[in-house]
């Protein structure tokens, strides 16, 4: 059973170690109609459970933690005795509130499924992340666990050319992300999105970090997925680098909201 909880807005947390390839086809369901599963991680360092009581009290944080979404991004804590929990939501700025509840619903029982008796579990949806973990590690970066998706068909212009201008569109857009203000609060904090026209060809990208970062912690975790390029997506005409704790993502037609 567990004993308490608590909730706090711009914190989180980090632990991992591996890498995955996957593809990730176009697509015409951009703009958010879609909330499509993207990966999860069972994290077998920090432990097992057995029985319902862990279970139970990650539900009571999560259902807790889900009342405080406005924000876009939450973190929590609690225990069901023995075991310390902590837990973060972030959600894609662009995402309504009603739709990163959604995406939290979805997200918890599917990470239940899939790493039935890991104390430690990450989920990635389109819209939203569920990090669960019995360490604390709130405002680092996590270095360990990162994986690639990539639309299969290469762009029609010079890869070179186009890997060198995407590349500078997203530090562009990590400049603004890590330039605003975290007060007052804003769902666009640590986040940005935008488009560049490359000759005939016009890419649309968006970079994002968890909101416990600082600015300057967000500026080196988009370093380090940034320098996947063109290693994760040479060429491709989509492409993006996921970790806890940040992420970017190119496309060549319009995938967030403004």
């Amino acid at each position: 059973m567990m004993s308490s909880y608590s909730v706090t807005k711009p914190f989180v947390s980090v632990y991992v170690l591996a890498m995955v390839a996957l593809q990730f086809p176009h697509s015409v369901l951009s703009l958010n109609h879609t909330n499509a599963y993207l990966n999860h991680i069972c994290i077998k360092g920090e432990g097992t459970v057995k029985g319902n009581s862990y279970e139970e009290a990650v539900k009571g944080v999560i259902d807790h933690m889900s009342t405080y979404l406005g924000y876009g991004f939450v973190n929590g804590a609690g225990s069901d005795g023995p075991t310390k929990i902590y837990a973060k939501i972030q959600c894609r700025p662009d995402a309504s509130e009603s739709i990163c509840r959604s995406c939290i619903t979805t997200a918890l029982p599917e990470i239940r499924r899939k790493c039935p008796n890991n104390k430690g579990r990450i989920i990635w949806y389109d819209n939203c992340l569920l990090d669960i973990s019995s360490i604390y590690t709130l405002g680092k970066i996590d270095y360990r666990y990162i994986f690639y998706m990539y639309n299969s068909k290469d762009v029609s212009s010079n890869k070179m050319a186009f890997n060198k201008n995407t590349k500078a569109l997203l530090y562009e857009l990590k400049e603004k992300a890590t330039s605003k203000k975290e007060i007052p609060y804003r769902r666009d904090y640590l986040y940005a999105a935008g488009e560049e026209s490359l000759g005939t060809t016009k890419v649309y990208a968006m970079v994002q970090c968890t909101k416990d970062l600082s600015a300057k912690n967000c500026s080196v975790c988009l370093d380090w997925i940034m320098a996947k390029l063109p290693k994760c997506c040479n060429g491709k005409q989509g492409g993006r680098v996921l970790s806890p704790s940040c992420n970017f993502r190119y496309e060549l037609y319009p995938f967030v909201k403004t």
